[in-house]
């Protein structure tokens, strides 16, 4: 999908609703994952997604031939470079809350294969001279709900 604009200023100005979009979006999400609660990162999702290949499209677009937006008014180009500067830096804080959910989540997994591997090499009979029984090495499922 691409955008289809009469005249650079109108190039300009639908990638200056694009961008403020996609970084309303992408902070929505960041501040999802920040509240720690990435199953409401999925509302807008559809959206994100195909804004985001829009942007990257056009950006690509715009990047091969400079001619679609050189000949749009200074002020309106200003306020496209303003947007993507924005833009840039949400996707920084996503990306930082998006870091600290996945080590929250490693962790997490880590401490429960720790768990388990613990729970295995626990006694294994009654008495005086009941042993511990070792870990077997067989591998024990682990199901995670892809919703919490």
């Amino acid at each position: 999908m691409a955008i289809h604009a009469a005249d650079a200023s109108d190039r300009v100005e639908q990638m200056i609703i694009l961008t403020e979009r996609l970084t309303e979006l992408i902070a929505l999400e960041a501040q999802a994952f920040e509240a720690r609660r990435p199953q409401d990162a999925l509302a807008h999702q559809a959206e994100t997604t195909k804004l985001a290949n829009i942007y990257r499209h056009e950006s690509m677009r715009i990047r091969a031939n400079p001619k679609l937006v050189s000949d749009a008014p200074l002020t309106q180009r200003t306020r496209l470079v303003r947007a993507t500067e924005a833009f840039d830096a949400v996707l920084a804080r996503q990306g930082r809350a998006l870091e600290a959910a996945k080590t929250v989540t490693e962790g997490i997994v880590r401490a429960i294969a720790e768990e388990v591997a613990s729970q295995r090499s626990h006694a294994g009979g009654y008495g005086p001279r009941a042993a511990a029984t070792p870990a077997t090495g067989a591998a024990t499922a682990i199901t995670l709900n892809q919703r919490a």
